[in-house]
């Protein structure tokens, strides 16, 4: 299944291209092209003109302007978890960064430093040994500079917002080549549109801030479906005098029949109940208690953990999968809001989703911190974000279906701009961002990719 239509590749003359990189150059009549255009998200059928692995930023400069020069389009990807939202590539070359992986971390001014193919499993680590946090999400293998341009939504974000507004420096290769490296005081614009607006050029490096905590009480709880409206009502009462210390998720969760799941979990609808505390267990544990008699557990997963495990708390696939996501930005749920939910997405509605859930927001999401960047806060109090494996055509087309079943149920409460992390297919830049920050962005973009050489997930026109 693909995630958009399928252009034949462009054919272009790769020679002087092999000739100016140290990287890898495979086109598509090459061995090996299969395997290097393939996505994390195996959903996402990437046919470009030629696919390139740098081995540092001078490769990163040499494949833009060569493509400047040619006529082509350059579309940067380190680990491809978000390439469903890539337009096709068929007149791109897809600029591969994984082995640009590079970190380090200074303890004592709490700051990352970062390559574009670093994951957020090793920089959580590196950051864990001195006790420090990144903002990262929910998982190890999740590429740092995707996930934080497009915002950064993890499990410490009601306590401290989204992970773009920690960055404090980038740098970049512009749409015609220059290496430039960027804060608050040398281009503010386009500081600004790299913090959750994407930004132009290709990100080689970012530095960002990190903060002290060692420990989280943080795991999750599940109940069987079939008390979903107890749970529900329960956890709605909760999470409105929930403090802001705690940022987690309700969503029913059919578990596939594969190893590591336990053998009485595989198939079995549930809800499951999701969150960290920022703090330890002393704090977090009375916070959350009140969740364990909502109705009998099938599960309990909580405990204080590293604060460094967060990014791998939710036990998400870790090897590559297929997925099709659905997403929408919900306002206040009343009872009418959540028993539709549970009328569109749980027993008895025919799911064919792995997942489907609400993420509590509020907080510092709600927050836009002074100087932030393009997306300082989130509009909405809910998240609704929905995953299903399409094993078939046919599934895949089941699945989509559902989704915007449960968006259509949601409608009344349903906001007008979605969030870019969350969002799967290409999406106009007006679903996003609204039209100031859309003008600002395009203004930013005109100046510093003036060609348009560069692509990126939802472009911006």
């Amino acid at each position: 299944m693909s995630s958009s239509p399928i252009s034949p590749p462009l054919e272009i003359d790769l020679a002087p291209l092999r000739s100016a990189l140290a990287g890898d150059v495979t086109g598509p009549g090459d061995e090996g092209y299969d395997g290097a255009r393939g996505a994390w998200n195996l959903v996402a059928d990437q046919r470009p003109a030629a696919v390139v692995h740098a081995s540092g930023e001078d490769d990163v400069a040499a494949v833009v302007r060569f493509a400047a020069e040619h006529g082509v389009k350059v579309a940067p990807q380190a680990t491809g978890h978000g390439a469903v939202a890539l337009p096709p590539l068929g007149d791109a070359i897809l600029l591969r960064t994984e082995r640009l992986a590079g970190l380090s971390v200074d303890p004592g001014a709490r700051t990352a430093r970062v390559e574009p193919g670093a994951k957020w499993g090793p920089v959580s680590d590196a950051a864990g040994e001195h006790g420090l946090v990144g903002l990262g999400g929910s998982s190890p293998v999740v590429g740092v500079t995707g996930y934080t341009l497009g915002g950064g939504l993890g499990w410490l974000a009601r306590e401290h917002g989204l992970a773009s507004n920690q960055v404090i420096a980038a740098e970049l290769v512009t749409g015609t080549g220059e290496h430039v490296r960027v804060d608050a005081e040398s281009d503010p614009e386009l500081f600004w549109s790299l913090r959750g607006g994407g930004g132009p050029g290709v990100v080689t490096a970012l530095e960002f801030s990190l903060l002290p905590l060692a420990t989280s009480y943080a795991g999750s709880i599940a109940f069987d479906a079939e008390h979903a409206p107890a749970v529900f009502a329960g956890f709605m009462e909760w999470a409105a005098t929930a403090p802001r210390a705690v940022t987690s998720m309700i969503r029913f969760l059919t578990l596939p029949p594969i190893p590591p799941v336990p053998e009485e979990l595989r198939g079995r609808p549930l809800v499951d109940i999701s969150l960290a505390y920022a703090g330890g267990a002393a704090e977090g544990e009375p916070a959350v208690a009140p969740l364990r008699g909502l109705a009998p557990l099938v599960y309990e997963r909580l405990a204080e953990i590293p604060a460094a495990d967060l990014c791998r708390m939710a036990g998400d696939p870790e090897d590559p999968v297929p997925g099709l996501g659905g997403h929408a930005m919900l306002g206040a749920l009343d009872d009418d809001a959540v028993a539709a939910f549970i009328a569109a997405a749980g027993p008895g509605s025919g799911s064919p989703l792995v997942a489907a859930g609400l993420r509590h927001l509020g907080g510092a999401l709600a927050e836009a911190p002074a100087g932030a960047g393009a997306l300082g806060a989130l509009d909405g109090d809910w998240a609704l974000f929905m995953v299903g494996v399409p094993m078939t055509p046919e599934l895949g087309e089941a699945i989509v279906g559902h989704q915007q079943r449960v968006i259509d149920a949601l409608a009344p409460v349903r906001r007008e701009h979605v969030y870019a992390n969350f969002q799967d297919p290409p999406t106009p830049a007006s679903a996003l961002f609204d039209a100031a920050t859309v003008d600002r962005l395009r203004a930013v973009r005109d100046r510093i990719d003036p060609g348009r050489v560069v692509m990126a997930k939802h472009p911006l026109d």
